[in-house]
């Protein structure tokens, strides 16, 4: 073979090799230590068939590892795993909830979860009081991702706030923010009487009920349940 022949194939492999490496996508850090990153907007699996969102992840004042979803994604002992690594097995363990604030507090393992505060750009940092009127809140589900909407008022249920933002199965638990602060998670839709969010660029849809985050860790902190103190991960 012509050396020239034998150059352009080295220079080819080469320069396979350089694209390969820009376009493959970077796995977590995390991931190098054996570590599942889980954060605000993570999809999860409870009980190996029903598919949540983690609100948020952080530590309580035991120091323990703990992470929200709904109640009705699960209640006490289901056992959670994540949607993206589901590989890994079981990750944590439901240890509490309140059917009536729609609220579960999972305890995870430290030995096998990385507590992230940006999941995909989607960044939690710390707590903020419920939104009022007219305030733009946001919300990252494993179903319907990232929207944003303006924030209606408080709903007619306890603890609960409207929200035009997009939810659908799947997107139960995810976190709500106004500019970067937690404020609540998705309970569910506010009427079926209304068009349901078929995409987040749709905006003529049924808006979503919040749960307050605040309402939230006010009735575990009254309680001192698991989760009691809670500081979500960089806040």
């Amino acid at each position: 073979m012509p050396l020239i022949y034998r150059w352009q194939l080295a220079l080819s492999a080469v320069l396979a090799m350089v694209v390969l490496a820009l376009t493959t996508p970077l796995l977590p850090a995390a991931r190098a230590d054996g570590l599942v990153p889980l954060g605000g907007g993570s999809g999860i699996v409870i009980d190996g068939d029903t598919f949540c969102t983690l609100t948020t992840i952080g530590h309580d004042n035991r120091g323990k590892l703990i992470g929200f979803t709904s109640a009705h994604c699960g209640g006490p002992g289901a056992q959670v795993g994540s949607e993206a690594a589901a590989d890994r097995g079981v990750l944590g363990t439901m240890v509490a909830g309140n059917e009536g604030l729609d609220y579960a507090v999972i305890e995870f393992d430290p030995q096998k979860v990385q507590p992230v505060d940006n999941v995909g750009g989607f960044l939690i940092d710390g707590l903020a009081p419920d939104p009022v009127f007219g305030e733009v809140a946001c919300k990252l589900g494993r179903t319907t991702g990232q929207s944003c909407g303006v924030t209606w008022g408080p709903g007619d249920k306890p603890g609960t706030i409207v929200n035009q933002v997009c939810g659908q199965p799947g997107d139960s638990g995810a976190p709500v923010t106004v500019d970067n602060h937690l404020v609540g998670m998705i309970h569910g839709a506010f009427s079926e009487d209304l068009p349901t969010c078929v995409t987040q660029y749709i905006p003529l849809h049924t808006p979503a009920v919040t749960m307050s985050m605040n309402a939230v860790l006010a009735d575990i902190n009254a309680k001192n349940r698991p989760g009691a103190g809670f500081v979500p991960i960089g806040g």
